[in-house]
């Protein structure tokens, strides 16, 4: 498990973060995929680019199959994980006070 920064190639900076989690609301031995990006590049592409690394990585490290939860009015970050292969699941964690949550799946 760990982070990998999201770079620019041009600028250098760091726009962001995406890496693998231990999940404790995920079924033993499969991770979770996280990521998250600075305001001043959504919609550039960051987050599906860095996602997409990250499902080769855990593909070659031997992982089949990743979850993610997302608040189920993140629609963006949900359409990031829909580009990248993950489909939701049934699964929904009620929240009154921050939101529900949505789990997704994807096999490697």
């Amino acid at each position: 498990m760990g982070w990998l920064a999201m770079e620019r190639r041009l600028e250098g900076d760091v726009v962001g973060h995406c890496g693998l989690i231990v999940g404790e609301r995920v079924p033993a031995g499969e991770p979770e995929i996280a990521f998250e990006v600075l305001r001043c590049v959504w919609g550039q592409g960051f987050a599906t680019e860095a996602a997409a690394a990250v499902l080769e990585w855990a593909r070659s490290s031997g992982h089949e199959r990743l979850w993610a939860s997302v608040p189920e009015w993140n629609t963006a970050s949900r359409r990031v994980l829909a580009k990248v292969g993950f489909v939701e699941t049934d699964r929904l964690e009620r929240d009154g006070v921050y939101g529900d949550t949505v789990f997704v799946t994807r096999s490697l």
